[in-house]
């Protein structure tokens, strides 16, 4: 073979070891990075609290992002990094409505706190209060079955439904609570419900105005079981 032919296969085979060579460096970068990420621990997943209302949580008459859940939301963001808020409410809910969506809601969310604010639907239709209560009770019960703590927030109706069913309905919301041993916040509208101007014009639903309010009244009940 000329001498010319062998400097280039000289040329060639120490170019074919550097290319080799090369590829070898690069598996063992590649097979460092897999072992880096295998070791690297995944982001916990967002712990949720599901809030299951009827107008007064869905922020009726007003931007979603002005109601007291929203506004509640946007304070948990800031305050417990890695929770969040999931918003079930629907105007117009009863605790009929609530009892058949709660186990699809526990299934789709997987909520480590459940926040029940419903019934004042039924008081409006007056329905009886053993149905609320055992309505309101089934809604607790699926959500501590599914391993989520319960808030339970009450609701007052009213005068003109005469007394006997305005105690009643009230005293349902403490009884539920101290059976199931859950939390319970026994008003919602508590900081407001004095102020005729914190009403929209139907006299039902609070202002936007006085959301922040709720959010507030609210929070110093979740908070604790956040921990």
């Amino acid at each position: 073979m000329p001498a010319g032919g062998r400097m280039d296969q000289g040329r060639y085979a120490a170019a074919w070891r550097r290319v080799q060579w090369a590829m070898v460096m690069l598996a063992l970068l590649c097979m460092a990075g897999i072992g880096v990420a295998k070791d690297r621990p995944a982001p916990a997943p967002a712990r949720t609290v599901l809030v299951m209302g009827d107008s007064l949580s869905a922020g009726y008459g007003m931007a979603a992002s002005q109601g007291w859940v929203a506004l509640m939301s946007a304070r948990m963001r800031a305050s417990h990094p890695g929770w969040r808020v999931v918003n079930a409410s629907i105007s117009g809910e009863t605790s009929a409505g609530g009892a058949s969506r709660i186990a699809g809601e526990l299934a789709r969310v997987r909520p480590a706190v459940v926040v029940v604010a419903l019934g004042a639907n039924d008081g409006l239709r007056g329905l009886p209060l053993a149905q609320s209560r055992a309505n309101l009770t089934r809604m607790v019960r699926a959500a501590k079955a599914a391993g989520a703590k319960v808030l339970l927030v009450g609701m007052r109706m009213p005068p003109n439904l005469g007394r006997a069913y305005t105690e009643g309905f009230e005293a349902n919301y403490r009884a539920i609570a101290q059976a199931e041993q859950v939390a319970l916040l026994p008003f919602l509208l508590e900081p407001v419900a004095r102020d005729p101007e914190a009403f929209q014009a139907d006299d039902l639903h609070p202002t936007a105005a006085v959301q922040p309010k709720l959010r507030d009244h609210v929070w110093a009940a979740l908070a604790p079981l956040l921990k």
